[in-house]
């Protein structure tokens, strides 16, 4: 057991022989840290944190009470092979949150970036590779083997299917249930979810300059909205804005290969 002389321990929580405490770690009452736990500096669990598996927190980060992190994926198949969690730095996690590591037959890692805010409730699956900057609101869980970009906003009580992509900057309405690719900056409401515009407020918080927040705009309309299919739309609407990084990125994830379908326009 590594244990950095300035971590703070409360005397009511257990600490497993082989973790690893950094410097300046808080941990409360009635934690329970596991042997293969790697805690960075800075880390706080509030109380009441069970922490388990190869799992590893990154710098600063703060865990909420009946957070429970890193235990056995929910997933049949699994059979106590070694898999692992690696959460990024300065991430919140909030009350009743639960993360689950990797599989063997997943790519044997979930991973969490940076500066992520997951309140009460929220479930990360198996497998599943998560940006910077992404919140998820009270009760919003994602299935297994899910990518969620950078800055995506889900929605409370909305749920991700497994396997799906979520594009960067992309907001999911609450009580949503997304059953196929989200686009890059796209915007989902309903159940089963449709695209419904752009998020052009997350476009503008982010600083995108406003010309290509327009050709984006126009993009959106040539390849939703035109009449045509999405996939004889492309090409024109790539060389109509050449240059224009964000509509560069949403071709590039429209055209890159994946198991599930793409989020559309309801037609009705």
């Amino acid at each position: 057991m590594l244990i950095d002389p300035t971590a703070n321990i409360h005397t009511n929580s257990v600490i497993e022989e082989g973790a690893k405490i950094g410097a300046n770690v808080i941990i409360g009452p009635f934690c329970h840290i596991g042997s293969d736990v790697t805690l960075g500096a800075g880390v706080e669990l509030k109380s009441h944190v069970v922490i388990s598996g190869w799992t590893d927190i990154g710098n600063d980060t703060v865990i909420f009470p009946f957070s429970s992190i890193g235990h056995m994926p929910q997933d049949l198949k699994f059979n106590g092979e070694v898999t692992k969690l690696e959460l990024g730095e300065r991430n919140r996690i909030r009350e009743y949150v639960t993360i689950n590591p990797g599989t063997l037959g997943g790519g044997e890692l979930t991973k969490v970036g940076n500066d992520c805010l997951f309140m009460m409730g929220a479930h990360i699956g198996h497998d599943c590779i998560v940006g910077n900057r992404v919140i998820l609101a009270n009760n919003a869980s994602l299935g297994g083997h899910c990518v969620i970009e950078d800055n995506v906003v889900i929605g409370a009580l909305a749920g991700v299917h497994q396997f799906c992509r979520v594009g960067r900057g992309a907001m999911i309405g609450g009580l949503s249930a997304v059953v196929a690719d989200v686009i890059p900056m796209g915007m989902v409401l309903g159940n089963r979810a449709s695209l419904d515009g752009l998020n052009l407020v997350g476009l503008k918080r982010a600083g995108a300059d406003k010309a290509d927040i327009n050709g984006l705009r126009a993009a959106f309309k040539s390849i939703f909205m035109s009449g045509t299919t999405v996939k004889e739309s492309i090409t024109p609407t790539l060389k109509l804005h050449a240059g224009n990084p964000l509509v560069e990125e949403l071709i590039e994830f429209i055209t890159s290969e994946t198991s599930r379908s793409l989020t559309i326009p309801n037609k009705d």
